[in-house]
């Protein structure tokens, strides 16, 4: 496996070795020692699995306490996949990344705990996979919204397209009024 830091250098893109022959492909999708010698020593304790068609935007999500570090990437499709980071303490507080996470590049990317994620679906449909370092706790779940202007997030929205969000999402905070970490 190959761990390239991103211009945030603790979100890293992880790129596996892929196996392939006429039959198909292997590759492994986390393996504890690799993943802690390319500077990703956690304990994932839950995994989670969606499908969403073409121009959904899912995100901007965190959870304020019992933050949640994931390992993301996409099983069939491509998205746009982003981390905002909101850890005030950090020289890129509000500053986002982003991959492109597809089915054919097979890349993966990680986002530790005290950023914000989201994605943007660019195929018919795309099944993605989350591994989360801590559970789901809707009690803490915050939303920042994906068109907040001050992080002005270079989503690929097709001109004249409004993305499919949900109702959570469209009614997220602003993130000059949103809470964040220290």
């Amino acid at each position: 496996m190959e761990f390239h830091p991103t211009d945030i250098p603790e979100v890293i893109a992880v790129q596996p070795r892929i196996f392939g022959d006429t039959r198909g492909f292997f590759m492994e999708t986390w393996q504890r020692q690799k993943f802690a010698d390319g500077g990703i020593d956690v304990d994932f304790v839950q995994d989670n699995f969606s499908r969403s068609r073409r121009g959904t935007l899912r995100g901007l999500h965190y959870q304020i306490e019992q933050p949640q570090g994931k390992l993301v990437y996409v099983v069939a499709g491509e998205v746009l996949d982003v981390a905002v980071d909101l850890r005030r303490s950090s020289r890129t507080f509000g500053r986002c990344v982003g991959d492109r996470l597809s089915a054919e590049n097979r890349r993966m990317l990680w986002i530790p705990p005290g950023f914000a994620h989201g994605f943007y679906v660019l195929s018919e449909s795309a099944d993605f996979v989350y591994k989360c370092t801590d559970f789901w706790a809707p009690e803490y779940e915050r939303t920042i919204r994906w068109d907040d202007p001050e992080l002005a997030i270079p989503w690929p929205i097709p001109t004249h397209a409004v993305p499919l969000v949900s109702e959570k999402d469209a009614d997220g905070s602003a993130f000059r009024d949103a809470e964040v970490y220290p």
